[in-house]
């Protein structure tokens, strides 16, 4: 179990599914909980890699649990609680990966993916694309769960969806399919790049079309994006750009969308917790 600073943990030990494989679910309740109040929910992936760097694969966590607790104290951000949910490991790439986009492909270029191997010779996709039934857990049987057994809020001003690279990817994603769910996303270094390669990368240019489509109403919806300069996130900006002309063009300012450049931060948790308080404190803040 992971140990926090602030607030307290518990855990949903390999949540069922009928959608994708189990997995734990981390549920982060500040100092106040419970206190006769409804909290707000923000979701996250990657939840192993949320709270405690002491039981991380590389020894960096986001530090969620310290980050959110100071904003909370500050008076900057309402009632919340955090809902860390597990990749599934060798999965991660088929639970995050657009899946409309991906059919959108061409066939040779999906084929390829499906074979496509990472530096240490695993698989990019050890499973077949399931992120549509990804979220169908979450928005189907998560968050009934959470909201049937905590003090939620759960109306769409009141829910939220983050996470980092793919991470990201899946976020924005989760927004798109399910406007009526989500009042927000952050997208921390967003992965547009799909795989490790620039070269005749088709992915990007079909991201952007399904967001040109999908994009939900800047009316009701908040959305955050960030990139840093440095490894991985060194490939992000020219394709974060035209996410954000086409931001311009579909009538998000800056009361509902943010575009953050981090020069020198690199693609790792660290440098996602340095600045986790922007996206937390512009989906959540008072």
């Amino acid at each position: 179990m992971p140990n926090v600073s602030q607030g307290k943990i518990e855990r949903l030990e390999n949540f069922q599914s009928a959608y994708v494989p189990p997995r734990h679910i981390d549920i982060w309740l500040p100092e106040s909980y419970p206190s006769g109040e409804t909290y707000a929910v923000l979701y996250m992936h990657d939840g192993q890699m949320l709270f405690d760097e002491t039981i991380t694969w590389n020894q960096q966590s986001w530090g969620v649990a310290e980050t959110v607790s100071e904003l909370l104290n500050a008076g900057k951000i309402r009632n919340c609680i955090v809902v860390g949910i597990w990749n599934s490991g060798s999965g991660r790439h088929a639970d995050y990966f657009p899946q409309k986009p991906f059919d959108n492909l061409p066939i040779a270029y999906r084929d390829w993916l499906k074979q496509a191997k990472r530096e240490d010779e695993t698989p990019l996709f050890a499973a077949d694309i399931r992120s549509d039934a990804y979220l169908k857990f979450i928005t189907k049987e998560l968050k009934p769960f959470i909201d049937h057994n905590f003090a939620t809020l759960p109306s769409i001003e009141n829910t939220f969806i983050a996470g980092s690279s793919m991470g990201g990817l899946i976020s924005i994603y989760a927004l798109c399919e399910y406007p009526k769910i989500f009042g927000g996303a952050a997208c921390l270094s967003t992965h547009w790049i799909g795989t490790f390669t620039e070269e005749n990368n088709p992915i990007p240019d079909l991201f952007l079309e399904y967001l040109r489509h999908h994009l939900p109403n800047p009316a009701s919806h908040r959305i955050y994006f960030d990139y840093g300069t440095e490894t991985l996130d060194a490939a992000y900006e020219p394709h974060q750009l035209k996410v954000d002309q086409l931001m311009i063009g579909k009538g998000y300012h800056a009361a509902n969308w943010q575009t953050q450049k981090f020069v020198g931060a690199n693609h790792s948790e660290e440098a996602w917790r340095k600045r986790l308080s922007l996206p937390i404190t512009f989906l959540l803040g008072l």
